[in-house]
């Protein structure tokens, strides 16, 4: 049968939200009174800022959140309510001021120049925003320095959020937050000037090592755009480099990073898990466009790089809604290594959502023999679950999944070059839907049973 996700769980976000507007259009000339491009046919999107993105994307990845943020009835508070009130649940806290609003004039999709203008900041707390904190199961505080997080210090202290994401203008995290996610120049900023003078990963180690100590923090991630994050807890820092290098619109990433470090720790990551899976997260999110291309409000449609996992048919079913492609995949996939991890990257690209088709433990062990698994199914699946390039995962009890395909009706099923045609019994079922079964080149050498063949023989 099909393997449902757990439920993902709940996310609280505190923080100052930002309404943002792109104006983008063309420029193919200077202006005739000032050496400044002229920007013409300029369309206009607005779309949730600040901690009001981080909880709007958090939202669209299937999850109930509540943002605690300074909203009043101002134009741009208005605009912000209609953005984010069909996807979450807004507590505003008052505002002395307007919302703040950031308006990029981008050309070729560039940005030219940046407006800023309303500088509310939160007044005070609100009954209502400390019994949400208080009831909190996971908390993500993105403080931009508006006051927000300052309002409700003292709740935050008694129980420390998961994921602090701090910026220039805002204090340091609580004593006691899970893990801090500054950026590069962020870290050096609130690091104590003797820690590095200069830039460059040693810098960043010695930072994020120096904030670990200074903040009284378990962990600070130093996000280091196109390189990756580096994770310390103090010293040896672990660095985990983005799988693609991207060098689009970086706008909001940080938000998407912060967001998915919260929500993966949120349901029961390890640190390192939930760091490797932001980084994913934000590299994707900057190679479909970044902030600028966050889908509206209205839209039904989930951020591609991050589809909902809940439940695989469900997952199908809306991808062919969507006209998209559905690929599948299968296996035992035992000891996860480069060859999976290969073959499952080749066959995401091939559409629009991927579904890890797994045999069960039963199901091995007729294929296998005794002593397989090495690795239940809970592992497998999990570990399958923490691929970027994998957005669902479904599990078969029989010897061949031909029943579940027969479910899910995928457009493409991938196995490795390893297979012969013959050994394909799912390609006949495949044609009855119009589908293609496909295989892919596989690393040589690399399989589950030569790997613990090895591993036997260093033993003896």
């Amino acid at each position: 049968m099909a393997a449902k996700a757990p439920r993902r769980t709940p996310l609280v976000v505190v923080g100052d939200a930002l309404l943002d507007r792109d104006l983008t259009g063309s420029a193919d000339r200077l202006a005739p009174d000032a050496p400044v491009p002229v920007v013409s046919e300029c369309a206009e999107r607005i779309r949730p800022g600040g901690a009001a993105l981080a909880a709007y994307l958090a939202a669209r990845d299937g999850r109930e959140v509540t943002l605690v943020a300074g909203v009043g009835d101002d134009p741009a508070g208005r605009a912000l309510r209609e953005l984010l009130e069909p996807w979450l649940n807004l507590v505003p806290l008052p505002l002395t001021g307007t919302v703040p609003e950031k308006t990029r004039v981008l050309a070729q999709d560039r940005p030219v120049v940046r407006l800023d203008r309303g500088g509310g900041r939160v007044r005070e707390a609100t009954d209502e925003a400390r019994d949400a904190l208080r009831s909190a199961r996971a908390v993500l505080v993105s403080d931009y320095g508006r006051g927000a997080a300052d309002s409700l210090r003292d709740v935050l202290a008694a129980r420390p959020p998961l994921v602090w994401d701090p910026h220039p203008r805002g204090g340091p995290p609580v004593p006691g937050t899970r893990l801090v996610t500054p950026a590069e120049k962020e870290a050096r900023g609130f690091a104590p000037s003797e820690a590095h003078p200069g830039g460059g990963l040693r810098a960043a180690a010695l930072h994020a090592a120096a904030l670990v100590r200074d903040w009284r923090v378990p962990a600070v991630t130093v996000t280091l755009g196109s390189r990756g994050a580096l994770l310390s807890y103090g010293e040896h820092p672990l660095l985990v480099p983005a799988p693609a290098a991207h060098h689009g619109d970086s706008c909001g990433a940080g938000d998407r990073f912060a967001a998915t470090a919260a929500g993966l720790l949120a349901d029961g990551a390890l640190v390192g898990e939930a760091v490797e899976g932001a980084v994913s997260a934000a590299t994707a999110f900057v190679a479909a466009g970044g902030a600028a291309a966050v889908p509206p409000a209205g839209s039904d449609r989930a951020l591609a790089a991050l589809p909902d996992t809940d439940d695989p048919g469900a997952l199908a079913a809306r991808i062919r809604a969507e006209h998209g492609t559905v690929v599948a995949a299968g296996g035992c996939f035992d000891l996860l290594h480069a060859g999976h991890v290969g073959l499952l990257q080749a066959a995401r690209r091939l559409g629009d959502c991927l579904v890890v088709c797994v045999n069960s433990d039963a199901s091995v062990r007729r294929r296998k023999g005794g002593g397989r698994p090495v690795n239940p199914l809970a592992d497998r699946v999990r570990v399958l679950r923490a691929l970027a390039c994998v957005d669902a995962v479904a599990v078969f009890d029989e010897d061949t999944p031909e029943r579940l395909l027969g479910d899910l009706r995928p457009d493409v099923w991938v196995k490795g070059g390893d297979y012969a045609g013959a050994d394909l019994p799912e390609a006949t079922l495949l044609q009855e839907w119009g589908g293609q079964a496909v295989l892919l080149p596989y690393l040589d050498g690399r399989s589950s049973t030569a790997l613990l063949a090895r591993a036997a023989e260093g033993a003896r």
